[in-house]
Formats: structure tokens, C-alpha cells, sequence
């Protein structure tokens, strides 16, 4: 993929590899985890990189299986990088997109977010296409698997019935990175932040504010301050983030278990007030 002799590997982690090329470039080799999830990625990181707004590897190439990137040196979080990083998420969330759910330009729609099947199909009402495309379908499987209770479904759906009301002022389809929590964004040691690992699709702007603050970032604060200084929050926008963490929170559910349903029935009552 990069046509370069490989002269030394460590391996990360089962599905990563640290590769240095002749001449002493470095790059990570991913193996993807599902059919299309490889393809999903690159394209996902070729259209972050195309809003020339954050910071993402470069794709060298891959195939059904593999996929090379750049390394990124890591380096440590500051309040200065945070306040860059506001800005420049802000930045790639107006660049846009076709329309909530779309895929990046050469995307499946059959994607992936972690390990959990995703699907990009385009709609042009954020509270349907939310409620059919990002929340019914985990709630359906956690009910299914047996992780979540018929009764703390109701409460779910509860929300979802309510969603035009709750969801705030109408706004265009952003460009999301898709799954930003905090392990996705790597602190460089150029002092600005690096996304990596995308669930990319056109969607609303505070579920990606919503996932950093379900998982926590360095100097969120200021990274909040960097955003509006740049593309202002529609009023009430912090009273809505426990609805937009709905999504991640009932893909953990699928993935991870009975915690993150407990977490997910309190985020819908709280959206629900």
C-alpha cells in the first residue's frame, strides 16, 4: 500500500501494528473488525481531512482487511491545544453534509461504530431520522439480548415520541466524526488534537459535544470555548446533551451490558424533564 520495504513491526494490540518503512517513516496497520468496517474508516478520515478543519492521519491505503495510516506522535493535552481543538471541530461540523445520516463519499452504508453495525441512510428530519437510524435499533437488541427491560424501553420510547419538541431549534446536517469520545482523540506532540477512528456520517452537531462529555476530555471547558467562539450552541443545547447520548449509551448497552442501560434509562429521564 505504500510501496516502501518494511524494515521493523511492534504490535499494539491484536488489531494494530506499528510499521517503520524504509527510509524511517512510520506508519499503523489496522485490521478492521467487520466486512466494510475498513472501508468505512478510510473514507471516514478522507472526508474529515477534505474540511481542512481537524487534524486526521493520512490514509496510505487498504483493502477489505488492512488499513495504513500515519502515525501521530503523541504528546499531552493543554488548555491551549483544548481551546484549538473547539475551534476546529467547529469548523468541520459547518463544513456539512448531504444529509443526516449520509455516508462519507465512497462509504458504505453499512458501516460500524466499534464493534456495533451502523447504518447510514440518509433523512432529511433530524428527530426521525435520529430516533429510526440511532437509537430503535440498539434499543430493539438490548430488549432482544435481554439486557434492557421492557419497562425501561417504555421510558426510552417515552423520549423518542417527544423528540420534536425536545430536540431544539432545527439545524443542517453536520459533518460528525460519529464516535468522539476521548480514547478517539489523540493529544499530538505538534500541540494540536488528532482524530482517529471515525463513525463519520452527516448528522446533528451535539451528539459528537454530547459523546466527549459522556466520556470525559481534558480541558473540556476549553475546548467548549473554542467551539462557540466560533459556531455559537443554540440556546439550551446542555439540556439536551443526555438526548443526544442516548445513541452511544444504548451501543454500549448492545456491546458492553447492563451498565450502560442503567445509564441510558437515566440520560432519557433526564432528557424527558
Amino acid at each position: 500500500m505504500t510501496g516502501r520495504p518494511v524494515t521493523a513491526r511492534r504490535r499494539l494490540s491484536s488489531a494494530l501494528t506499528e510499521v517503520t518503512l524504509d527510509g524511517g517513516r512510520v506508519v499503523m496497520v489496522k485490521r478492521g473488525d467487520g466486512p466494510g468496517a475498513v472501508r468505512a474508516e478510510a473514507a471516514g478520515l478522507r472526508w474529515l481531512a477534505a474540511a481542512g478543519a481537524v487534524a486526521v492521519p493520512a490514509v496510505h491505503g487498504h483493502d477489505v482487511q488492512w488499513l495504513v495510516t500515519d502515525r501521530v506522535l503523541a504528546g499531552s493535552p493543554s488548555a491551549r491545544a483544548a481551546v484549538r481543538f473547539g475551534r476546529d471541530l467547529a469548523a468541520l461540523h459547518s463544513a456539512g453534509a448531504p444529509a443526516f445520516g449520509a455516508p462519507p463519499p465512497g462509504g458504505p452504508e453499512q458501516a460500524y461504530i466499534g464493534l456495533a453495525p451502523l447504518r447510514n441512510a440518509p433523512g432529511d428530519d433530524w428527530p426521525r431520522w435520529y430516533a429510526e437510524h440511532r437509537v430503535l435499533p440498539y434499543l430493539r437488541r438490548a430488549v432482544d439480548d435481554g439486557t434492557l427491560r421492557p419497562a425501561e424501553a417504555t421510558v426510552i420510547e417515552g423520549v423518542l415520541d417527544r423528540l420534536p419538541e425536545l430536540a431544539g431549534p432545527a439545524e443542517p446536517p453536520a459533518r460528525l466524526h460519529g464516535d468522539l469520545w476521548n480514547g478517539n482523540v489523540l493529544w499530538g506532540a505538534d500541540g494540536q488534537a488528532w482524530l482517529i477512528d471515525p463513525a463519520a456520517h452527516g448528522g446533528h452537531r451535539e451528539t459528537d459535544l454530547a459523546m466527549l462529555h459522556l466520556f470525559g476530555c481534558p480541558h473540556l471547558d476549553r475546548v467548549l470555548d473554542g467551539y462557540q467562539e466560533v459556531a455559537p450552541l443554540a440556546d439550551g443545547w446542555s439540556d439536551r446533551i443526555g438526548l443526544h447520548q442516548l445513541f452511544p449509551l444504548l451501543v454500549h448497552t448492545v456491546l458492553f451490558g447492563r451498565g450502560y442501560a442503567r445509564q441510558a434509562v437515566a440520560a432519557a429521564r433526564a432528557a424527558g424533564r
